[in-house]
Order: structure tokens, then sequence, then C-alpha cells
């Protein structure tokens, strides 16, 4: 009797698998992301390829046995803000977070503001800089900026917004806004 009532649940199990598998063939995939990694350009914004390939070195550079992530700068007259919310609402999030303390919330926001200094941004860069054998004076490198940060999505790069940028490539303070995106 035992066994005639295991074998009863286990061809009830086997019966309710069946049409959870059968309803399930019907369903469309409901998520918005697409499937294969992509980059969201900001409209109007240009693509600044010497400098793409310079952070690809220094990526190589510091993890040489690593494998260079998709990456792409771009550059607009755009505000950092405006930017910013570009990106957030893009990748589906309701707002930027004025900082990364989030109200001082436990959870990092997926998309804050931050800023910093530049001196103190090329001066932890120079060792790399040196690396690459890039003539690059970063004692021109003077000032604060405002950044934001939008976190990656699983097919989407992590974002990084900021204005104004130090351009290794040409040793200037650039007062345009940056847009980094790496996976």
């Amino acid at each position: 009797m035992f066994r005639c009532m295991a074998k009863h649940k286990y061809l009830m199990l086997l019966a309710v698998v069946a049409i959870a598998i059968a309803g399930c063939k019907g369903e469309k995939k409901t998520s918005t992301e697409p499937e294969t990694f992509q980059f969201t350009i900001y409209p109007g914004s240009r693509y600044l390829q010497q400098v793409t390939e310079v952070f690809k070195q220094a990526t190589k550079a510091g993890n040489p046995n690593a494998e260079i992530p998709p990456m792409a700068i771009y550059d607009t007259d755009a505000s950092v803000e405006t930017v910013a919310q570009f990106y957030a609402k893009a990748y589906g999030y309701p707002n930027v977070a004025a900082d990364a303390t989030n109200d001082l919330s436990a959870a990092r926001p997926p998309a804050y503001y931050r800023t910093g200094d530049l001196a103190a941004d090329a001066k932890a860069i120079e060792p790399i800089v040196k690396k690459l054998n890039l003539n690059t004076d970063v004692s021109k490198a003077v000032g604060t900026y405002r950044a934001a940060e939008i976190q990656r999505k699983p097919t989407r790069p992590q974002v990084t917004v900021q204005r104004p940028y130090f351009d290794v490539t040409t040793s200037q303070v650039v007062d345009r806004t940056i847009i980094l995106m790496a996976r």
C-alpha cells in the first residue's frame, strides 16, 4: 500500500512538472534586456578613439594576463546631470542618488553622484602613465570634478560620467563631459 501511495505521489509530481513545463513553453521572454552585450551611446557624443586605446593599454598593463573588457569612451558638451539621468533611465534606474551613501542606507544605490580631485587622480595613475611611456604632464591636472557612477547590467557596461576630465593623451583639462563605459 505504501509503495502504491509513493508511486502515486511520484506520478502526481511528474504531472505537475509536465504541466508547468508545457505552460512555460508558450511564454515569451519578458526581459527588456538584449541578449548580447551592448553600449548605449549618448546622442551627439563623440567617440574618443585615442583615449579609449590608452585606457585599454592601461587595463592590460595593470593585469597582463587578463582579457581586456569591452570598453568605449565618448565625450559631450551636455552636463553631467543630463548624461547621468540619460543612462539611469536607459538602465531602468529610477534616479541618480545625491551620493553613494543613499541617505545612509546600507545598500549603495545603482546610480549616484560623486566628486573628485583631478590632481589626486592623475597622481594615482602616474605609474601606469610611465609604464605606457606616455608623455603626460600630470602637473597640469588641476581642479575638482563632478561625476556619476551607473551600475552595470548583465548585458550593459558600468558607466562613469565626469566633468571636467584630464586627457592623458594631451595633458589638458577638458571642460566637457566624458563617458567611460566598460564591462
